[in-house]
């Protein structure tokens, strides 16, 4: 029976440490989107500085056990790979989160790890030190699956979802059910502990993203831009105090209008230059507008 449960336990680390791996992949997108605009935006490094301690804590606690070689290995990769985030993040980030992800790599990471080391290894031996070790780990995998609560709260505020990784989400919960049973299989506490925690965070997460994803949709919706329409000129007449539209001319319309304007100019010139006949050369006038568009000249 030790040894079918033994198994099961081995098939749930290797499912743990697939799901782990992209876990530890998932922000791969957010970091390039980071590096193509050269800016982290509204990120944060929170999640990343203490899922780098935990790797490293996890680790640790393996070298403290026995059967436990599923552990160092994807913990090894979570390292690493959380190495580089947290690099990236310090390239591009503003100032002040620069300045304050160092203080958190130095709390944690430098201060934190090495005053564990030290407390432990002089203070506890054996089993003792293992479980001290195992509780530590148990502590701070629940501020891994915490972390998050940042962004969610952000996405409660702003009522949007821009910053907050759906791929995270989901496999963060997958990861927290595989390792719940490998730990419940093996009989580990501190390692089934803290999945149920992260677990039901996992799907926290998810319910969050679903509600106001579809929220933000139906905002953009709303907010859309009307189609542009073909201009149309607008003449307001003063004295019905109404809008109407100007009807559209063709170009022999407004050909013979400039005709008409140059015969009116043409004819006026002629009639005011008349030294006798002015009654003559009025009704001359009269009969050029009746004729347009021909052009006629008044005799004098």
């Amino acid at each position: 029976m030790a040894g079918i449960s033994g198994h099961w336990a081995f098939a749930f680390g290797v499912l743990g440490n697939i799901v782990s791996f992209i876990v530890f992949l998932s922000p791969i997108p957010t970091f390039y989107k980071i590096y193509k605009k050269k800016s982290t935006e509204g990120y944060q490094s929170i999640p990343y500085v203490i899922a780098l301690f935990s790797s490293m804590l996890w680790i640790y606690y393996a070298i403290l056990k026995t059967n436990t070689t599923l552990l160092i290995t994807i913990n090894s990769f979570g390292m690493f790979i959380e190495t580089i985030y947290v690099g990236v993040y310090l390239i591009y980030a503003p100032k002040k989160a620069r300045v304050h992800t160092v203080k958190m790599l130095l709390l944690t990471v430098v201060g934190g790890f090495g005053a564990i080391i030290l407390v432990t290894q002089f203070l506890f031996k054996g089993v003792v030190r293992g479980q001290i070790v195992g509780w530590i780990c148990l502590v701070f995998s629940l501020c891994v699956f915490v972390a998050p609560l940042g962004i969610l709260r952000k996405v409660i505020k702003t009522k949007s979802v821009e910053y907050m990784p759906l791929l995270l989400s989901v496999f963060l919960t997958l990861s927290a059910v595989m390792w719940f049973f490998y730990g419940l299989l093996l009989k580990d506490i501190n390692i089934a502990a803290p999945n149920v925690l992260g677990f039901i965070f996992g799907i926290l997460q998810i319910v969050l993203y679903a509600i106001y994803s579809k929220k933000e949709k139906v905002i953009l919706k709303e907010q859309k831009l009307p189609e542009i329409q073909n201009p149309t000129v607008i003449v307001k007449d003063e004295n019905t105090n109404t809008n109407k539209k100007l009807p559209e001319l063709t170009q022999e319309q407004i050909i013979d209008i400039v005709k008409l304007g140059l015969l009116v100019c043409s004819d006026k010139v002629q009639v005011a230059t008349c030294p006798h006949d002015t009654t003559n050369c009025g009704v001359k006038a009269a009969n050029n507008v009746e004729n347009v568009p021909k052009l006629q000249t008044v005799d004098v």
